[in-house]
């Protein structure tokens, strides 16, 4: 298969010939735009890409992301079409419908949309992420959710007595078409929707789905309550779970094969509460999984101070910061970055979120006595170099972990504290000698995510340089944005999410300050002097830059 885009790029000398028979591989293997693998293999950027196409062809660039598509024109292009050719129709004007696509030299493509649609084909220019994005919007091999809701009427009857469960019953009941469309359509619409967990909750007299984008929760729909234990029961089974114990917790998993042989995992959480089980999915997508410290959202200066304490043989660094802020994200960027042959890498995760090559990966069972605890003491014996512990939450694993970090090993661990200073207190409050802190600890670092504004409906959000002072910010004054809504965003006024950092390396001050008793505020303050950027600061300068709202930096961190 030739391409004539391949063919332009190897001429102008932007491409080798065995780069292109390297992307052409992939496109007989996977199908697609040839585009799309020129970027994903990173042989060429998709911003060069861009720029190149419309150079050569001179046609306009587009982004389908933010247009209001109509569903009369999406129904035009059958899916199967979309997928094969990477391609979107995005409007139709008298007889001509507009098409964006990847590779515009792809005649086969325009030709079989002229021969199955009857119009004329006008194309523009997208970068093939933007357009998969696009894909993964507006079409969907289910129905929708609404259109799901609409056509099922009656047709599933489900247990009244909570008490008494017919096993073959909720059995049949997980197999109904209806029910089966419903939990698919929740799922797929969920990963449309850049979500990163999905909440269903059984109340008295509802039920209730919601996602949370970008950090916040939203409600999706109100599912009729009838359906509570079909669709609990259905994705229990889904998930390999017990559908007949509905008294005590579960845990499972559920992969997904999506279009172009993407795959999605989700961790499911099965709860029972006081009128039903509550399920909470977490979506696991490794291929939006960020791996590259630079890009995380570090500021230079702190990546530099995080790096040093990473190479360091031995000692401890510790990320700390609430719930589904980050933290796993960043351990694994530093596994990443330390996962070579020389070094024999070990962790103790629960639950394990990503498989990495290379690393071994040991999920906790706290029901047999695998806990963090054990987990370490049996590492300390496979010869380890670095230790990843999930999380440390009780003197036991503490002592052990810092009883490593002194032996010559690197130990990487999570704590739930408030900022990067507290963490010292957290360790002295489970029972550790300060002597043993100071000594151990290479460096902490504490960290928030906040939304970035929608650079589709980004606007000027103007403030008064006292009121920036009083937030403390303390350079040149800056007009703030924030996002008005937008259908790219879903009206949210934020895409995506950014990574605040505050990083606190142990100087020898900081160190004598922890031996001597001194207080949190005032390692703070000594952190503060010797150069420590806050989280507060750090989401200010973010602010200032135009990438965040100071609502959301207000949002995510406390004053200083």
């Amino acid at each position: 298969m030739s391409s004539r885009l391949g063919e332009l790029l190897q001429r102008r000398g932007l491409l080798s010939a065995e780069q292109m028979a390297k992307a052409l591989d992939h496109q007989r293997e996977h199908g697609g735009a040839l585009a799309t693998y020129l970027v994903k293999l990173g042989l060429v950027s998709e911003d060069h890409l861009l720029a190149f196409i419309e150079r050569e062809y001179r046609l306009p660039v587009v982004d389908p992301l933010s247009l209001d598509i109509s569903r009369e024109v999406l129904s035009l292009v059958p899916q199967t079409l979309v997928t094969k050719h990477h391609l979107i129709p995005t409007n139709l004007a008298r007889s001509t419908l507009t098409v964006a696509m990847a590779d515009p030299s792809n005649v086969v493509a325009i030709n079989e949309i002229k021969f199955l649609t009857g119009y004329d084909v006008k194309i523009a220019v997208a970068a093939p992420g933007v357009i998969q994005q696009a894909i993964e919007r507006h079409y969907d091999a289910q129905s929708s959710v609404d259109e799901v809701l609409s056509s099922m009427g009656d047709n599933v009857e489900l247990l009244h007595d909570e008490d008494e469960v017919d096993v073959k019953e909720l059995e049949r009941s997980t197999e109904e078409a209806p029910v089966v469309r419903l939990v698919n359509a929740v799922l797929t619409d969920a990963i449309r929707k850049r979500a990163s967990d999905i909440h269903i909750e059984p109340y008295e007299k509802m039920l209730r789905v919601r996602f949370r984008i970008d950090g916040v929760l939203y409600e999706i729909m109100q599912p009729p309550l009838k359906l509570k234990n079909a669709i609990t029961s259905r994705i229990k089974v889904m998930a390999s779970l017990d559908i007949a114990e509905r008294r005590l917790p579960q845990d499972g998993r559920i992969k997904l094969k999506l279009s172009g042989r993407r795959e999605m995992e989700f961790r499911v959480s099965v709860l029972p509460t006081l009128f039903g089980e509550k399920v909470v999915l977490r979506l696991l997508d490794k291929a939006s999984l960020q791996l590259d410290m630079t890009k995380l959202g570090f500021e230079e200066e702190a990546l530099r101070y995080f790096k040093a304490s990473i190479y360091k043989p031995f000692g401890m660094v510790l990320v700390t910061g609430p719930t589904g802020s980050g933290k796993t994200t960043t351990l694994y960027s530093a596994l990443a970055e330390l996962n070579k042959v020389a070094n024999n890498i070990s962790t103790a995760e629960d639950p394990v979120e990503y498989n990495l090559v290379g690393i071994n990966q040991v999920q906790m069972h706290d029901d047999i006595g695998l806990n963090f605890a054990a987990a370490l003491r049996a590492f300390l014996r496979q010869d380890p170099d670095i230790i990843m512990v999930g999380e440390i939450r009780d003197f036991e694993t503490a002592e052990i972990s810092i009883k490593a970090a002194l032996t010559g090993h690197l130990v990487l661990s999570t704590l739930h504290t408030n900022d990067a200073p507290a963490t010292v207190n957290r360790l002295l409050n489970m029972g550790v000698e300060p002597f043993l802190v100071a000594s151990s600890v290479n460096l902490v670092l504490a960290q928030r995510l906040a939304r970035v504004v929608c650079p589709t409906c980004k606007e000027d959000d103007p403030m008064s340089a006292e009121t920036l002072e009083k937030l403390g910010w303390t350079g040149e004054p800056f007009t703030p944005v924030h996002g008005s809504g937008c259908p790219s965003c879903g009206g949210t006024g934020y895409r995506s999410r950014i990574a605040l950092y505050e990083v606190m390396p142990l100087g020898d001050q900081v160190r004598e300050m922890i031996v001597t008793g001194a207080t949190a505020i005032e390692i703070k303050k000594a952190a503060v002097q010797n150069g420590m950027v806050t989280l507060r600061q750090a989401g200010l300068v973010h602010a200032a830059r135009g990438t965040t709202s100071i609502e959301e930096v207000l949002r995510v961190t406390i004053a200083d």
